[in-house]
């Protein structure tokens, strides 16, 4: 019985998926909107008192983010950038400069390896004072589904309960209910083109 409602979770995760993928790839104009969604962010108060805060770099159609972040590097702040290990796991970069980035495996532009385990490079998750987040498709209480590899889920664990997670998304990545497990972390926010949610968050 149990094998059987796990399966149907994981089916409707994956039609949701899917949708969203879809709905994300036929979206218009993302570059303007995109544009409009980064502005969101930088203007919260939480992204005004934060001294370190982890930015994204969009791969595919996610919300993009890398036309963002050389104004984020002249901002005063400490901006962290993650990269996957090879045991598919987030590890954290301190970026100071954009020459610092390359196309890597798959595409994705990413830390240059040569620099990745430099000590003065490398960040603790709980050194973080605002995390943003990508994802596949939510909900407007901050249920967050991503590409099921888990990869930010393990990060998100050890960020601290007090750094704001908010997550970057098109009005079209929304759904009326996300599938979630106990386990499963809510955004505390996520910004579309279209309003600011305020999601259920941890500990909530």
């Amino acid at each position: 019985m149990t094998t059987h409602v796990t399966e149907t979770i994981q089916e409707r995760k994956k039609k949701l998926r899917d949708q969203a993928h879809a709905n994300r790839n036929a979206q218009e104009h993302k570059d303007d909107l995109s544009r409009a969604i980064c502005a969101k962010f930088v203007a919260l108060p939480a992204y005004a008192s934060a001294k370190t805060v982890l930015y994204y770099i969009d791969v595919r159609s996610e919300v993009r983010t890398r036309q963002e972040l050389p104004n984020a590097l002249t901002s005063g702040k400490k901006i962290i950038v993650p990269w996957c290990n090879e045991k598919g796991e987030l590890e954290l970069f301190h970026l100071e400069n954009m020459d610092e980035l390359s196309v890597g495996m798959y595409k994705i532009l990413e830390p240059k390896p040569e620099l990745r385990h430099l000590p003065a490079k490398q960040v603790g998750a709980t050194e973080l004072d605002l995390v943003m987040v990508p994802g596949v498709a939510f909900d407007r209480t901050g249920a967050r589904m991503g590409h099921g590899k888990g990869y930010y889920d393990k990060l998100l664990q050890h960020a601290r309960l007090d750094a704001p997670l908010v997550a970057l998304a098109f009005e079209c990545q929304l759904f009326p209910e996300i599938p979630t497990a106990s386990h499963d972390i809510f955004m505390d926010m996520l910004i579309t083109e279209a309003a600011v949610y305020s999601g259920k968050g941890r500990g909530k």
